[in-house]
């Protein structure tokens, strides 16, 4: 049986490498995915998830956005499973109207806000996806920003996968077209989806963040291949490469600013979750490196980084209780040579680490209760950070009460409505260096702590 194993271990390798027919490494892939993902469809072949399966939201999710084991196999399917009888159009609605108090008011915040107590529809977004063919789905997004305002492209995940029967075992191989290192990720651990799921867009936050992080969301197009055995072992590979600024502008994003990828950015995860009756445990890695051109400014060469991250998360799928605990280490090594010749950096090599590790009781996908901690911390350096200290250090705790009454199935006239409705606190012991007067001007971290209140409507 090791033996048969082995070999099988060895074919999802070999086949996650080689150029197989089903999933040929280029851009003519490349583009016929965006194509196929973009353009109009019959509604019968392409109704939005729960419509599409049948289920109600608490078969993929202890409570949105976070994944149950079978939310995880959906969307490394390809968003294809069916089972629902729905005939409607393929769209889906998300609203976030939410409010925000910090602890002091945030004079010169952001413009057209006030200085405190601020109610806004955060963002309003459109979903298209599900299954387009047996072996072809996606997930599309796009999003009105109530904050800046304006509206782009969002996540978007457009997958081929396909699933076959080696010695016994299940073997998924797969490829994804997606704009944000992370988001085709399954657990909940990776910068894409770690808690907190949401949080204000006018309350301030750390000026340090490694590039793994978020920094390249919708600017960039990528292509990962993946393998998925015997719903237990995890591989992927691919690489991000950089979308010109009239691309960017025409998709709604604005690219001032930007410190671009260079070539290719490889992407790498190795993940495995084994599952032993209502318990699931993930272990993995994760990582992207990249040269990048500071601030787009060209001529002095370009700094490089590598982020490596470690996670791992544990799930209790109980009836009614649910118990997720969730972690997440990124290093980053960051050549900053050519940020400092261009005055950009004092130092010419920096080094950046993150934490984000939160738990969740969630009782019958209709209450949950989370805390969670985050830092960053790595070299000073005041030219690249731009803070009094010169420091990236900052660090903070996070406790959230969420309610979602409609998880098991909508009400009569809608039943595939869906609530979270929350009430987030967060709490500052060090921002940007320092504990107290981290601007120079007398303000210290707890002035950030911010209560922060939401309904994030899904229908």
């Amino acid at each position: 049986m090791i033996g048969g194993l082995s070999q099988l271990l060895r074919t999802a390798v070999i086949g996650w490498c080689k150029p197989l027919t089903a999933f040929p490494v280029t851009a003519t892939t490349i583009v016929a995915l965006l194509i196929i993902g973009f353009v109009p469809r019959a509604a019968v072949s392409l109704p939005l998830y729960a419509r599409q399966t049948g289920q109600p939201c608490a078969t993929c999710h202890t409570a949105f956005l976070e994944l149950t084991p079978f939310g995880r196999r959906f969307k490394l399917g390809g968003y294809t499973l069916d089972g629902g009888d729905w005939k409607g159009p393929p769209f889906a609605v998300m609203l976030q109207p939410t409010f925000t108090h910090t602890q002091d008011a945030q004079p010169g915040g952001v413009a057209g806000f006030g200085v405190n107590n601020n109610l806004v529809l955060q963002q309003a977004s459109l979903f298209t996806g599900g299954k387009i063919t047996d072996n072809l789905g996606a997930f599309i997004q796009g999003t009105y920003s109530g904050i800046d305002p304006r509206y782009a492209w969002d996540n978007t995940d457009i997958r081929l996968a396909k699933q076959i029967d080696v010695d016994g075992y299940t073997l998924l191989w797969g490829a994804t077209v997606n704009n944000n290192p992370t988001v085709q990720d399954v657990w909940n651990t990776v910068p894409a989806w770690s808690f907190p799921y949401i949080s204000s867009a006018l309350a301030p936050m750390p000026t340090a963040k490694t590039f793994i992080d978020q920094v390249y969301a919708q600017q960039v197009a990528g292509f990962t291949r993946y393998s998925f055995l015997d719903d237990t072992f995890y591989l992927e590979f691919g690489g991000y490469w950089p979308l010109g600024p009239n691309t960017q502008r025409a998709l709604g994003i604005i690219p001032t600013g930007e410190s671009p990828i260079n070539g290719i950015a490889p992407y790498w995860r190795v993940a495995a979750e084994p599952i032993f009756g209502k318990h699931a445990w993930e272990f993995g890695t994760f990582g992207l490196a990249s040269n990048v051109v500071p601030m787009g400014i060209v001529g002095a060469g370009n700094d490089s980084f590598t982020d490596i991250g470690v996670d791992t998360q544990y799930q209790y799928l109980g009836d009614p209780h649910t118990v997720t605990v969730r972690g997440a280490w990124i290093h980053e090594n960051h050549n900053t040579s050519a940020s400092q010749t261009l005055g950009l950096a004092n130092n010419s090599k920096n080094q950046l680490r993150s934490l984000n590790v939160s738990a969740s009781y969630i009782y019958d996908s209709t209450w949950s209760l989370t805390t969670g901690r985050v830092s960053v911390g790595g070299t000073a350096d005041a030219a690249l950070y731009g803070t009094f200290t010169g420091s990236p250090n900052s660090a903070g705790w996070i406790f959230e009460l969420a309610y979602l009454p409609f998880s098991h199935g909508g009400p009569a006239f809608w039943p595939w409505l869906n609530f979270r409705i929350g009430l987030q606190y967060t709490h500052w012991t060090k921002f940007d260096g320092a504990t107290t007067n981290i601007d120079g001007m007398g303000r210290n971290a707890s002035g950030n702590n911010t209560f922060f209140a939401y309904i994030w409507t899904m229908f």
